[in-house]
């Protein structure tokens, strides 16, 4: 079987932010095209710091981080055509959606990317209608995204990231906030791009979602460490693992691989 490209490579990187305070430390991580990859850790352990450093959004402070056999750092990111290559490649669709969408309609928002990279009008919307009957949202097209419900305003933020049609999508906290159905749709969008060969990262509260939605697992402790990469079974049936990254607390109970787990010997 043929080894998949290496995406994303980071040797020893750090990130601290401007009071010295460190966010991310010596960060190893190889990621592999077409791979689903979820960041577990507590509160202000580094995840979505780390997706923005993927991203392109924010720069580490030491060590390397290259993309696509490129460095990504402040200085290759000057660089008008690379910077471009990269947008188009990775897309990010953010915890909050309000953040990313400020078109006046659906329709617009989805066709600015599109446009933004060159794509003539009639193309730009041909794909976007495309995508907004891949959603589900079709009948949206000409309201204003900041009138919709969450989990419509989570279809608009991931059919405008796919109007570029990226090879990379990272998504952070893609189903919090949202209900039940919303929570679903999410999950097999996620999915279903993964089939089509896309690179998924993801960062979740949601331990129930972990083993449907990635097969493998990157644990950040409270130190900004890298403490764990493993399988989703390997991970969510480590006791000790969970309990040093503050992921569950020592009651916490429950069912994902049955007698095999811990949660279900600690009832």
């Amino acid at each position: 079987m043929m080894s998949r490209s290496l995406v994303y490579n980071l040797e020893n990187m750090s990130y601290g932010y401007q009071n010295n305070k460190l966010a991310l430390q010596d960060i190893n991580l190889k990621i592999h095209a077409a791979e689903r990859v979820m960041l577990l850790g507590p509160n202000g352990c580094g995840k979505s710091t780390l997706q923005k450093i993927l991203a392109g959004l924010i720069f580490a402070s030491s060590g390397k981080v290259s993309a696509f056999d490129r460095d990504i750092n402040f200085q290759s990111m000057k660089e008008k055509q690379f910077a471009m290559a990269f947008r188009r490649k990775v897309g990010f669709v953010f915890q909050n959606s309000d953040v990313q969408l400020f078109c006046t309609s659906v329709l617009d928002e989805i066709m600015f990317g599109p446009l933004a990279m060159g794509l003539n009008m009639k193309d730009a919307k041909e794909r976007a209608e495309e995508l907004l009957a891949y959603s589900g949202i079709s009948s949206l097209a000409d309201c204003s995204p900041h009138h919709l419900s969450g989990g419509e305003k989570k279809k608009v933020a991931v059919a405008a990231v796919l109007a570029i049609n990226p090879e990379v999508l990272i998504f952070d906290e893609p189903t919090n906030g949202l209900d039940p159905k919303s929570q679903r749709w999410i999950i097999n969008t996620i999915n279903d791009l993964n089939r089509q060969g896309k690179t998924i990262i993801l960062a979740t509260h949601y331990l129930e979602f972990v083993p449907e939605l990635t097969d493998r697992v990157i644990v950040l402790g409270e130190d900004h460490r890298i403490i764990a990469d493993d399988t989703p079974q390997a991970i969510l049936t480590n006791r000790d693992i969970l309990l040093n990254a503050n992921l569950i607390d020592p009651h916490y109970h429950l069912h994902i691989y049955g007698e095999d787990s811990y949660f279900h010997k600690h009832e």
